[in-house]
């Protein structure tokens, strides 16, 4: 028998960014409850607190029509009806009860003992997904709009900067980069292959202002003699991941980017970060930390 098609609802397509491209997922059965948790700590704060306000409203307003069933069940409620069932219920799942209106009959003893069994349960999900974001390691990692190439000691480098925003002390820092791009079989099989790139120095001790990560483009490097076309032909993308502990929380954090192929800027430095004022302290600038400038006429025969 074949299975029925899932319905629009379940299949919402996704974006999903790599190497600058993106991806739309099509066929994925997507539902609230799937992955909830995982939902729960990456959407929007404001999204969060429009779901669990949602929640405790739809829940209480649940409760006010159970209630209402015994429309003699609440003593002094106020209004009478539905909206002062429901604000008994608001009252009794935040375990406030200011005393005025209280049950008078079993079956509202009932219902209220077990929304309070709910609401503590409700409560305590809320306050644990709270605590979760608020205590998730966030790096704020910037990092340079534009990869360059250049020569330095006589070797062609492709260096990307990245900076620590925060000014704190990023221990044990290392770095990653992969070059992603298209491969063909000589059978005709594409696949996108990740090569690691050797940097000239992975690891920063004291990574606190800024990181130049530099990798030598030698012979053994997929850059050596590479025609820009045909890396552009084949959607070559770079990815730098930097991980380390942040010494504030003493938590392991990641950070990482991506630049397509034609965002690098070949035969161009970057803009000087350090100057020294005039009262003899050294300046860093990060207003210019994306700028890019072209390299002087020998420097460029020398690349």
């Amino acid at each position: 028998m074949a299975s029925k098609p899932a319905s629009p609802s379940r299949q919402r397509p996704r974006i999903v960014q790599i190497g600058g491209r993106q991806f739309v997922s099509e066929g994925m059965h997507v539902r609230l409850w799937d992955d909830f948790y995982h939902r729960a700590l990456t959407m929007s704060w404001p999204t969060f607190f429009g779901f669990a306000t949602s929640v405790f409203l739809i829940l209480n307003s649940i409760f006010a029509m159970i209630y209402e069933i015994d429309p003699h069940g609440i003593a002094n409620q106020y209004p009478k009806g539905l909206a002062g069932a429901f604000f008994f219920s608001v009252e009794t799942l935040a375990t406030v009860g200011y005393g005025d209106m209280h049950p008078q009959s079993i079956y509202t003893h009932i219902v209220a003992t077990g929304e309070i069994i709910i609401g503590m349960g409700n409560i305590a999900v809320i306050t644990g997904l709270i605590f979760a974001r608020f205590s998730r390691p966030q790096s704020r990692i910037k990092f340079g709009k534009h990869p360059i190439v250049r020569t330095i000691e006589g070797k062609r480098v492709l260096m990307m900067r990245a900076a620590n925003m925060r000014l704190n002390l990023i221990a044990q820092a290392s770095a990653k980069l992969h070059l992603m791009r298209l491969h063909s079989s000589p059978e005709g099989f594409q696949i996108r292959r990740i090569e690691d790139l050797k940097l000239v120095r992975d690891q920063h001790p004291l990574f606190v202002l800024s990181w130049n990560v530099m990798h030598i483009i030698d012979e053994d490097s997929p850059f050596y003699d590479a025609p820009l076309e045909e890396m552009e032909a084949k959607e070559a993308a770079l990815l730098l991941t930097i991980e380390g502990i942040d010494e504030t929380t003493s938590q392991s954090m990641m950070a990482r980017h991506q630049w397509s192929i034609k965002e690098i800027r070949w035969n161009y430095r970057y803009a000087d970060l350090v100057h020294r004022g005039e009262d003899g302290i050294n300046v860093i600038d990060y207003r210019i930390f994306d700028d890019v400038l072209p390299l002087e006429e020998e420097e460029q025969k020398a690349t």
